[in-house]
């Protein structure tokens, strides 16, 4: 990162964290499940100028819950940030994290209060990104194809072993599909696409940005990504596009989560605090990630997710977020779709 916009952030974050009490001593133990540099333009800028001991580690939205689940008798999280909202909405219902109401929840978009209110106050919307495709135009030129448009175009057979997904058993971005899929269609034609969409399956990647980077690579032709990935991938100076599907498509609400019985509950809250700020939630612009933050008051990008521009479904964030509904749906995928012959 340059010199100057360390400093930009560090001066702006510092005004944040004196005008919100944020400043401390101690500790804060981060799950962070968004992209690297984002977590730790965040970690290193909080630990700058609070004082705070940060340590933060990087994980997958599906890792993170595990962990969440395995660390639940002694936990040695305190917050976890980021990554689809749905796990965190499962979080919440398994007692993992702990009620708390922030008092900056009037600032947020309906979508991010909404989010909270789900989850009883046990987590808390802080971006939106929709799902959609990424593709290469290098690829597709080469090959005289159009890019998808729709659900419909990935079955076709000129993108037979063109197309990457993530494992909806590891990836949040690959279940907000199966859930998209089955909001639309219904669940039987849901996994009948799937099932038709198997054969044009190259991989099923454990990481949801994955396939997104296969596509910059030239690995690959067409990914099923969230829309803002491929927007950082075209910026990074990679041939990419992206387009969402005609038939509409759902979106991550993006989520943060105090753990229950945290080591260090009250260094968590603050940090919570001050991650729902205008200007705590500059990191993601700054580590160029381009998804919508839930704060009205943080001043849009042109490059940001518009989902004004989107056709996105009423996703029902409530029931598909409910362990058991993921838990059956993911188990399906496996047996009828993972193992098919292609």
């Amino acid at each position: 990162m340059r010199k100057p916009l360390l400093t930009k952030l560090l001066a702006g974050a510092a005004l944040v964290a004196a005008a919100s009490g944020s400043w401390a001593q101690g500790q804060v133990n981060i799950i962070c499940s968004v992209q690297a540099e984002w977590c730790n333009l965040m970690s290193t800028v909080y630990a700058k100028t609070t004082g705070t001991k940060v340590n933060m580690t990087a994980k997958g939205s599906g890792e993170a819950l595990a962990q969440l689940n395995a660390e639940r008798a002694n936990p040695k999280t305190d917050i976890w940030f980021g990554g689809t909202g749905d796990p965190h909405l499962q979080a919440a219902e398994q007692g993992l994290t702990l009620e708390y109401k922030s008092p900056q929840l009037a600032q947020l978009y309906p979508w991010a209060q909404k989010q909270a209110a789900d989850s009883k106050y046990r987590t808390v919307g802080v971006y939106l990104g929709p799902l959609g495709f990424g593709y290469n135009k290098e690829l597709l030129a080469k090959r005289k194809l159009n890019p998808p448009q729709s659900w419909a175009d990935l079955l076709k057979p000129e993108f037979k072993g063109e197309v990457q997904m993530a494992n909806p058993a590891s990836s949040g971005t690959a279940y907000t599909m199966i859930a998209t899929l089955v909001q639309i269609m219904g669940e039987e034609k849901a996994f009948e696409y799937l099932k038709a969409l198997h054969p044009n399956i190259s991989a099923y990647t454990r990481s949801g940005t994955a396939p997104v980077k296969a596509v910059a690579r030239g690995e690959t032709t067409v990914s099923v990504s969230f829309v803002h990935d491929v927007t950082t991938e075209a910026v990074n100076g990679f041939p990419v596009g992206s387009a969402t599907p005609s038939e509409g498509t759902g979106a991550e609400v993006g989520s943060m989560s105090i753990v229950k019985n945290g080591p260090n509950t009250e260094a968590a809250k603050k940090f919570y605090e001050w991650a729902l700020t205008p200007g705590g939630q500059q990191f993601g612009l700054a580590a160029k990630q381009f998804q919508l933050p839930s704060n009205t008051q943080v001043p849009k990008d042109p490059r940001m997710t518009d989902p004004a521009k989107m056709k996105l479904i009423n996703y029902d964030y409530a029931k598909y977020g409910a362990s058991a509904e993921r838990r059956r749906l993911i188990a399906r995928w496996e047996k009828d779709v993972q193992n098919a012959t292609r």
